[in-house]
């Protein structure tokens, strides 16, 4: 049986089997979980969550003994706030925040720009600095307010594809305990099990550089939102603001100095690459790193998937790593919801690759580009950097575009094999606090459109109520909504020949 509603399903015990239902054909009884989700950082337990607000069965394991108590990834950016505030969980996240309105570019001292960070069309305005560890506990603080809990010391080691489920063996502190799963989601890390498991390649190249991460206690010289980007013929760096009088630094050395950066080392980057008139007095935490600009091919290989830094790793510079890995479990979840329902094929799984795929492509490039050019040691390269970045960064049409792709409001899914048109971002009052919208299309009809329009768009939905809910919309034209905010469909005029496209989409969509 298929559960309908996804509004009316309790949510008192996600954890737990359910009654039955069918996965793809299969009796779901003989499956012990829908979900084996693998990894309980940032991605892992957004997964987890959006698995227990949907009233799937699922598991979280993770193999080290707690959660991370370093602060690693610190930048949530609008576009991951709107996706927040659509999965019920934002509201602790913008009370932890500093919240930062504008980027600066520094050189040899002297600001070259200041870019207003300000995007108009979302109730987020601002990127909201809130480190991976607080980041951690609000997800598992959420998730347990959900009935959920995350199965520490336990480890993937092998996965067997059985057509219609996946054999899975864990390990927990040495025992080795066999289970299945519908579908298994890799959230594992740069190192995953579920990537070494599939034979993914992961494809892309290292950084040269070694990278130095410092939280460290400043002055209040810099103000407390506005984050600075500091290009350098020494090496990058940049400095997020994570309050008035603390920040975290990001630079690139030649050479590590002692086992993790000193203060001293801080105190000389900032010296040489910062605005003038910071300092720093203490450390907080630092540690050296390398990192890569890699993706894997792909993404899905039958039942098992891969998100955040087991699909893709690039530079720390523009703060987009965690923000790409939440996006790719947002676009996963609902679709994997479908799935287990029997609501949804083949096809239709492929499309997390498809979608996720270019998105991702388009953030490695950026932050690679982003590297490059402000650590470029060419003096002539510099010199004409540090000429063009007053002017281009005054031109309306830069600062949208900046503002846009950093904030990850501009992607979409345009080309995606469930997409008709621009697949770009919706997203209105009415989607948000975490019952908006789940795993039903929205099915959005103009109030300009003919009667006959609108009641044959009211008896589509209602033909498929468990797959798409209608809405009537001031204005005009029709829309077809994706769970994840995306349009799946967009027509300026509502009529016959736009619902039959809607009807083939969602025909294609269920096979």
């Amino acid at each position: 049986m298929f559960r309908g509603s996804a509004e009316s399903q309790s949510r008192s015990d996600p954890g737990r089997p359910r009654r039955l239902r069918f996965v793809s054909g299969m009796n779901a009884a003989s499956v012990e979980t829908d979900i084996l989700i693998v990894g309980a950082g940032p991605v892992g337990l957004f997964l987890a969550n959006e698995c227990a607000r949907r009233g799937l069965r699922w598991r979280l394991i993770e193999a080290r003994a707690a959660q991370s108590e370093h602060s690693k990834a610190l930048a949530i950016f609008p576009r991951t706030l709107e996706i927040f505030d659509m999965a019920g969980v934002v509201a602790p996240f913008l009370e932890a925040a500093n919240r930062v309105t504008a980027v600066a570019i520094a050189s040899k001292g002297r600001t070259l720009a200041r870019i207003p960070f300000v995007p108009q069309n979302s109730p987020y305005p601002f990127v909201a600095m809130v480190p991976q560890d607080v980041t951690e506990k609000l997800l598992v603080e959420e998730l347990r307010r959900k009935g959920g809990n995350i199965e520490y010391e336990t480890s993937l080691v092998g996965a067997i594809p059985r057509g219609d489920h996946v054999s899975v063996t864990l390990d927990r502190k040495g025992q080795r305990a066999e289970t299945t799963a519908a579908y298994v989601a890799g959230c594992d890390g740069a190192h995953s099990a579920v990537r070494h498991l599939l034979h993914l390649s992961f494809e892309g190249a290292q950084y040269e550089a070694l990278f130095v991460l410092a939280d460290v206690t400043t002055n209040e010289t810099l103000p407390a939102d506005e984050m600075q980007l500091c290009p350098s013929e020494l090496g990058p760096a940049a400095i997020f603001p994570m309050s008035a009088t603390r920040r975290r630094i990001v630079a690139t050395v030649e050479q590590p100095e002692g086992e993790v950066p000193s203060l001293d080392l801080v105190r000389r980057i900032l010296a040489e690459r910062a605005p003038r008139g910071i300092e720093a007095s203490d450390i907080y935490w630092s540690s050296y790193f390398r990192i890569h600009h890699r993706q894997v091919a792909e993404l899905r290989v039958g039942r098992m998937f891969v998100a955040g830094d087991a699909a893709h790793i690039h530079s720390p510079f523009g703060g987009q790593g965690m923000n790409t890995g939440l996006g790719d479990v947002w676009n996963l979840a609902w679709k994997l919801d479908l799935a287990v329902r029997g609501r949804a094929g083949d096809a239709f799984l492929d499309s997390y690759s498809a979608e996720r795929r270019p998105v991702i492509r388009g953030v490695i490039k950026t932050t690679h580009l982003l590297t490059k050019a402000m650590g470029t040691a060419n003096r002539v390269a510099q010199a004409l950097r540090d000429t063009l970045i007053p002017i281009v960064t005054r031109l309306p049409p830069f600062r949208h575009a900046f503002v846009q792709r950093l904030s990850q409001l501009g992607f979409g899914y345009h080309g995606s094999p469930i997409v008709e048109g621009s697949g770009k971002r919706y997203f209105d009052d009415s989607m948000r606090g975490g019952k908006g919208i789940l795993s039903r299309f929205l099915l959005l009809v103009g109030e300009d459109a003919e009667p006959s329009t609108t009641q044959a768009a009211r008896t589509l939905a209602e033909s498929l109520a468990d797959l798409v809910e209608f809405r009537s919309i001031r204005g005009r034209g029709l829309m077809l909504v994706r769970p994840d905010g995306y349009l799946a469909f967009e027509r300026r005029r509502a009529g016959p020949a736009a619902l039959a496209s809607v009807r083939d989409l969602l025909r294609f969509i269920s096979k």
